[in-house]
């Protein structure tokens, strides 16, 4: 396995270089051009909690928000919080764009954590008063019949209470490891003949098949009446400290950093540098503890002081204190209180499945919208074919994240099998997805796939796939290229889009950036593609440049940007600069953006929204106007990189254009339905926060879903009334609020 040697003295000043530059570009601090991008985020993880606060939402997908907004939490402080703190901890304040030092953006974030945390638990109990409604009952120990609390204590009996480990602390017992995001028990107790306190933790267990964290209190699967473990194990303390007194019992949780410090550029082998940060991990500094309501002072001050944390690390939870464990109860079986169920649409063009992919791609170029239209029938199948096809030479792939039981895994190992020339570039720093992408790569490696890391130094987000084939007037490529991952699961609710082509311009480009990723091409002068950090921060900022140029000469100037986050100092200068010269700029962003829209004088024409729901809108699209008298003769981009520092500068990334007519009829029908949508859509302020559109009508999503299926309705010549669905369920998510990159 060919991993990056880090050779270097030329390879650390490089990094450093590179860091200067970074300092550079993000000097910059204003808060009147700029927003702050962490409050940005929670601004957004807001939104998310809406949609399980809003009636129109149904039950238990209300209950499946919840969840969500609380792990995307998690991932905030494991990530950001952790980082902000370690730069406090080193005594650097470096600036955010709007002049905020990290000490300043720690304050901010507790107090806008601390409301949040509120709206979570107000948002529960009526939760818990709807699904009563409902015959769902989240009960206490109290509200047990006596038959259902013998039937608990039985079944604690027998497949809790041996699982259970309480670890005491006294000089006999050191202060056990607390893992990170693992829900304890901290009891505090008193040997009936002395006086001294004791503290002992038991870790609830977490299994979601043998241990579930809400248990039904009667042992029916079809029942509706469930009881937490942490109650269970609460009301049953006497059985794990017998004859001793239990003074108190607090439920609490630790949250810890995953940002660890690490030199890429010095890793001999970049696979064991992974796999050692997985297993430091663990032990990486508490940045967050949450604690039950009526915490027990004794009890909190020592965790503190055994913990090393402050005040301000402490949350206090008015409610549950781990709503994700809610998504065992959002999974019942109940589909009148769920979203209708989808399943996506196979295209027209893909329904003969004897036609092959490769003679469809020949005569023209083909767009997929996912979740809507099928990725099985179309990417999937895309892979599949070649890895069979006895005339495919090679297949180039890179893997960011693919998820469990991948296919496309297994058609390159198939492909590798066959004798073809396989080469996938797997990305280890795939955050949280790292042990799952050493798996993946160890197994390429043994089928004889030739595995590459990529570029020293940069992360890889870029979606690309290269087929090469030879055909009868000799070697011919294909490709994919596309804004979201080769994932099967996610796949089923993120919104993405892929070109599948076999244009010259586009595969000749795609075969260089190949080159690139694993034989340190130094290319520069792609003249379709937008690669970054190569030419494609360069290419967007001349383009806007050129719309502002249009404006000021009076032609038709236009930009539509849609994306997952944007925080980029340049390009926004640079749409303020297009803003004041006429440019009317809509940015769809998920996520947060660091401008300041609809300021007088700065941004009156810049207008910024963002859509949630039941997708995931994962797809980057991007629109020039270009001075075209018709919006379709303007220039047309999908790619996998946001409009952020890191995807321009720091990472690698694709960008292709979208050449084909009736493709960008398809885009620009999807921009316009979005910048339309009633119900789905939150406008930004300058202030940074949002208001949402209330209308009562059909939302985006569902829009989406009636079209694909009426584009794809075959002609009555052809029989049939709607194209066939494919048939592989749906999945239920609890990463549609996250920025699942």
């Amino acid at each position: 396995m060919s991993a990056p040697r880090g050779n270097s003295k030329t390879a650390k000043k490089t990094t450093r270089r590179r860091s200067s530059r970074e300092v550079i570009e993000h000097s910059r601090a204003s808060d009147v051009e700029f927003t702050n991008r962490e409050i940005g985020w929670l601004h957004f993880n807001r939104r998310v909690l809406h949609e399980a606060e809003d009636s129109r939402t149904p039950l238990l997908e209300r209950l499946r928000f919840l969840a969500i907004s609380d792990s995307n939490l998690d991932e905030f402080f494991m990530k950001r919080v952790g980082g902000l703190k370690r730069q406090v901890a080193a005594g650097i304040s470096p600036k955010s764009s709007d002049g905020k030092t990290p000490q300043e953006q720690l304050t901010l974030i507790r107090s806008y954590v601390q409301d949040m945390m509120k709206a979570q638990a107000s948002c529960y109990k009526q939760l818990l008063q709807e699904l009563a409604k409902q015959e769902i009952h989240l009960l206490r120990w109290k509200d047990l019949s006596a038959g259902e609390r013998e039937f608990v204590r039985v079944y604690y009996k027998k497949n809790i209470f041996p699982v259970l480990t309480p670890l005491s602390v006294d000089p006999g017992h050191p202060f056990p490891f607390i893992s990170n995001l693992s829900v304890s028990l901290g009891v505090t107790l008193k040997h009936p003949d002395q006086e001294d306190k004791h503290f002992a933790r038991i870790k609830m267990p977490k299994n979601k098949d043998t241990m579930p964290p809400w248990i039904r209190v009667d042992g029916d699967p079809k029942s509706s009446r469930f009881i937490s473990l942490i109650e269970v194990v609460r009301e049953n303390l006497g059985d794990l400290f017998p004859s001793m007194q239990v003074l108190d019992v607090m439920p609490f949780r630790v949250t810890r950093n995953v940002e660890l410090d690490r030199d890429d550029d010095e890793a001999e082998d970049l696979l064991k540098m992974i796999a050692e940060e997985l297993r430091q991990r663990r032990f990486a500094e508490v940045v967050r503890i949450e604690h039950g309501p009526n915490p027990d002072p004794w009890m909190l001050k020592f965790l503190m002081d055994e913990l090393e944390l402050g005040e301000d690390d402490i949350y206090s939870h008015p409610g549950e204190l781990d709503y994700s464990d809610l998504l065992v109860v959002a999974d019942l079986d109940r589909p009148e209180l769920r979203d209708p169920p989808h399943q996506p649409v196979v295209p027209l063009a893909f329904r003969d499945e004897g036609q092959s992919v490769f003679s469809l791609l020949r005569v023209g170029d083909h767009l997929v919208h996912h979740p809507y239209e099928s990725f099985s029938a179309t990417v999937e199948r895309f892979i599949r074919e070649a890895a069979l096809d006895p005339k495919v030479l090679a297949i180039k792939m890179t893997l960011y994240r693919t998820g469990d039981n991948s296919p496309f895994v297994r058609s390159l190992i198939r492909a590798a099998e066959a004798g073809k020339q396989v080469v996938c570039l797997v990305e280890l720093k795939a955050r949280f997805d790292e042990e799952r992408n050493i798996y993946w790569a160890q197994a390429l490696e043994k089928a004889g796939v030739h595995v590459v890391y990529g570029i020293v130094g940069l992360k890889t987000h870029a979606k690309m796939a290269l087929v090469v084939r030879q055909e009868a007037d000799g070697i011919r490529c294909y490709a994919h290229a596309g804004t979201g991952n080769y994932n099967v699961q996610t796949s089923r609710f993120y919104t993405d889009l892929g070109l599948l082509t076999s244009r010259e311009e586009i595969t000749g480009e795609i075969v260089e950036f190949f080159h690139y990723l694993t034989g340190r091409s130094l290319k520069k002068d792609y003249q379709n593609l937008l690669i970054a950090p190569v030419n494609m921060f360069r290419r967007f900022k001349e383009m806007v440049e050129r719309e502002a140029a249009h404006a000021k000469a009076g032609r038709p100037a236009q930009i539509i940007a849609k994306c997952n986050n944007m925080e980029e100092n340049d390009i926004a200068l640079s749409l303020y600069e297009a803003s004041r010269a006429g440019v009317g700029i809509d940015l769809i962003v998920r996520g947060f953006a660091c401008v300041r829209p609809g300021v007088p004088g700065l941004s009156e024409r810049l207008r910024v929204i963002s859509v949630i729901g039941r997708f995931l809108e994962h797809s980057r699209i991007f629109y020039f106007r270009n001075g075209a008298a018709d919006p379709l003769d303007g220039e047309f981009f999908i790619g996998s990189a946001d409009w952020m520092y890191r995807n321009l500068h720091a990472r690698v990334e694709s960008v292709v254009p979208i050449w084909d007519r009736a493709l960008r009829e398809k885009l620009w029908e999807i921009l316009q339905l979005t910048l339309k949508d009633q119900r789905q859509t939150w406008d930004m302020h300058a202030d940074g926060g949002y208001t949402q559109r209330k209308s009562a009508e059909t939302g985006l999503h569902n829009q989406l879903i009636q079209l694909t299926k009426t584009r794809n309705t075959p002609s009555e010549e052809s029989g049939g009334e709607n194209g066939p669905a494919e048939n592989d369920g749906t999945v239920p998510d609890q990463t549609r609020g996250r920025g699942g990159s």
